[in-house]
């Protein structure tokens, strides 16, 4: 009796544990896979460089398929489509030159970009330093969704710097599962992040420069104090630990 007692003890704990671990595992990785709408409509906050990072494309394609010159401005209640030929982009056009002209900064922004502009628009080898001093507690890894960068631990407001010279593409926290946020563009090619900022020093059209305080340490969107660095090269993520320094 005490053996068919035990027996029965055992199948009940295995079969408990399987469903305790199975179905979160693959719960967790679906969720982090959001492929792209046909039709995006833009929000209040959203930059191209925010969507197109959002749903994994390069900024260049989706102004492409829309029609979208430089430099990339997008408006509240636009429809961007993420699949579309020459034919559509055409159509979009005379939508974006008809808003330009009621762009109150454009001024400003064009003496900005005249000083600033060999800082993104050239493409040469660019010099990348660690954007916090702290422990690496997640690795990148290109066959896990959810891990696209790297997680550094450290101190609520502890200084976040940028990891090379570039232009603030976009300073808010409107993606979902990254908090208060920062994207620098740093050419035509490369793209980095830095994510669950506690505050956000630098604002959209900004340029800064490598190690230039651009955010507050935090943990928006995140259990704990740290901070999540990405690299994207033509809207693909690749392995930060290849670009910054040996330490």
């Amino acid at each position: 009796m005490r053996v068919l007692v035990y027996l029965l003890l055992l199948t009940l704990v295995g079969c408990s544990g399987t469903k305790a671990v199975a179905p979160v595992g693959a719960y967790r990785s679906q969720a982090q896979q959001q492929p792209p709408p046909s039709v995006y409509k833009v929000k209040a906050g959203d930059t191209l460089y925010s969507v197109s990072w959002r749903f994994g494309m390069d900024f260049k394609q989706v102004a492409k398929i829309n029609g979208i010159r430089s430099p990339y401005t997008i408006y509240v209640g636009q429809n961007l489509r993420f699949k579309g030929s020459t034919q559509t982009a055409s159509t979009s056009k005379p939508q974006v030159k008809a808003s330009k002209k009621a762009t109150p900064t454009k001024s400003s922004k064009a003496i900005a970009a005249s000083k600033k502009t060999p800082a993104v628009s050239s493409n040469q080898r660019l010099t990348w330093q660690w954007p916090v001093n702290g422990q690496i507690i997640s690795t990148y890894s290109k066959s896990v969704a959810s891990r696209k960068g790297i997680d550094i631990a450290g101190k609520s407001g502890q200084k976040v710097a940028a990891a090379a010279s570039g232009k603030v593409v976009y300073s808010g926290n409107g993606l979902p599962r990254y908090g208060n946020l920062v994207i620098i563009k740093h050419n035509d090619t490369y793209l980095s992040a830095y994510a669950h900022n506690k505050y956000l020093v630098v604002k959209e059209g900004q340029f800064v420069k490598a190690g230039q305080k651009i955010a507050l340490l935090g943990r928006t969107g995140a259990q704990r104090d740290k901070l999540h660095f990405e690299i994207r090269r033509n809207g693909d993520p690749v392995d930060p630990m290849r670009f910054l320094p040996k330490r």
